[in-house]
């Protein structure tokens, strides 16, 4: 007779064996709720959760007990790990910063912010997104993670006099027309890779263990596999998870078909015993010359200017032509 016992090491053995090979271990569908149960049962070492539920509007429709509804998802996943940001629109999200699960507390209001929104709404035209990072007392953030070699240097030396951190806006265009096409899946409100890698820089360190239970398309995974972080990720939606196999190359685990019944016959965690291969390996990722940030920002103009084949290049002039004198 095989035990609930020997099944979760059974499942632990199979994630594990993912996030060493890949770095990436995708579960079938399935509920948020048992995405968190299945988690704490296995011990797993989550650092950071990403939640990004449907906003209640639009494609994911509407529910009158959406607030009670995420605040016991974040229920779930204070559980779990150390650092969790929700996502939503402002108005959306606003409500659960009087509602915020103790003992997290917030550490930031994030916002996304783009200009590219092709909105025929008469009005204002949404421009933003809005972020929470919670996070238990004393949880760590690697501020460090976002210098420059210059500063590295100097931090090194003991020599740095204040430690600069990213701003809690983050510029990146919406994922629309030819604007990241590359990129796109299909996903009706996938975000850009580049929103999400500054939310596992801050709150992990290379080979640590995120988790993404509503993942869509699998934009959490991609970004972390980028920084060399292992990730587990999951989604209710079959249509989505197929995607997400298909975007990063990984297969699903395997679970057992009555996954929630199998839960409540659970009556333990197994012990600490998670182990994998994977070292700090980070993917290939497109690197561009100068100030990356704001290269990558223009690139998309950049590559459609129809007055030339490429960036136009400044060319320096010496000071006596720059003030008009004859050469």
């Amino acid at each position: 007779m095989i035990t609930t016992h020997q099944t979760l090491e059974e499942v632990r053995d199979e994630i594990t064996t993912a996030l060493s090979r890949e770095g990436v271990a995708i579960l079938s569908p399935m509920d948020v709720q048992d995405t968190f149960r299945l988690i704490r049962f296995l011990s797993a070492p989550v650092v950071t959760t990403v939640l990004d539920p449907w906003y209640n509007k639009g494609v994911g429709g509407v529910r009158n007990d959406y607030v009670p509804y995420v605040v016991g998802i974040l229920d779930g996943a204070k559980a779990v790990c150390k650092h969790i940001f929700l996502w939503g629109f402002p108005e959306i999200i606003a409500p659960f910063i009087e509602r915020i699960p103790s003992p997290l507390t917030l550490v930031s209001w994030l916002t996304w912010a783009f200009r590219n929104n092709p909105s025929v709404i008469r009005g204002w035209r949404s421009g933003q997104m809005t972020c929470l990072h919670l996070s238990h007392p004393g949880a760590k953030l690697y501020v460090e993670h976002f210098l420059n070699e210059v500063q590295l240097a100097k931090l090194r030396e003991g020599k740095l006099r204040y430690m600069p951190g990213p701003p809690s806006v983050i510029e990146e265009p919406l994922l629309v027309g030819f604007v990241g096409k590359k990129e796109q899946t299909g996903h009706p409100s996938q975000k850009p890779v580049k929103v999400i890698e500054p939310l596992l820089k801050m709150t992990t360190k290379e080979t640590d263990l995120v988790l993404d239970p509503m993942s869509g398309s699998g934009t959490t995974a991609e970004a972390a596999r980028r920084l060399g972080r292992q990730v587990i990720i999951c989604d209710h939606s079959e249509e989505y998870t197929q995607i997400a196999e298909k975007r990063l190359g990984v297969r699903r685990i395997s679970l057992p078909c009555d996954l929630s019944s199998f839960l409540d016959g659970c009556e333990h965690s197994l012990p600490y015993d998670w182990k994998t291969s994977r070292q700090g390996v980070r993917y290939a990722i497109e690197r561009s010359k100068g100030d990356e940030a704001a290269t990558h920002q223009m690139a998309f103009f950049e590559q459609h200017d129809n007055r030339s084949n490429g960036p136009r290049k400044r060319h320096k002039q010496s000071p006596r032509r720059r003030l008009g004198a004859e050469p």
